[in-house]
């Protein structure tokens, strides 16, 4: 069972969660930036039926794009541990499993935004982002209040 999290806790995770989420998308950044740097390497080659490559900076390149590779993983799992979802890397959006009058929701956070002000069900997902209730911050004593 997934971690449930209410709006307090999910605030003050924030701040932890969106440093991973920056680390996690730099990592991205530089794998695409190496991926990008072999193909117009292969493709040169290709081009011109062969060139001289210098094997040992080819292979570090390639052991650098491993690593970050390895380091975007890691970071996520670690979000994952924590019990927050990524569920967009490149559109930087994290959702924090909660309840709200006993159905589940969760709470909706893209980078960017200053705190948390939005939920979904997991069915409408990100385009079914509602403002959040301002119940959902209280305990079950003061919503009856």
């Amino acid at each position: 069972m997934s971690r449930i999290f209410t709006l307090s806790e999910a605030q003050t995770l924030l701040p932890v969660v969106e440093a991973l989420l920056r680390k996690a998308q730099t990592a991205g950044q530089h794998v695409s930036e190496l991926e990008d740097e072999m193909q117009q390497l292969s493709q040169r080659i290709f081009l011109l039926g062969g060139v001289h490559v210098d094997v040992a900076v080819a292979a570090r390149r390639r052991a650098e794009r491993d690593k970050s590779v390895q380091e975007a993983k890691d970071t996520l799992s670690e979000i994952d541990a924590i019990g927050v979802q990524v569920k967009d890397l490149e559109q930087e959006l994290l959702d924090f499993p909660s309840v709200l009058d006993g159905k589940s929701i969760l709470l909706c956070w893209k980078l960017g935004e200053k705190e948390i002000a939005y939920w979904h069900t997991p069915e409408d997902g990100f385009a079914g982002r509602k403002p959040l209730d301002p119940r959902q911050g209280k305990t079950e004593r003061e919503r009856l209040n």
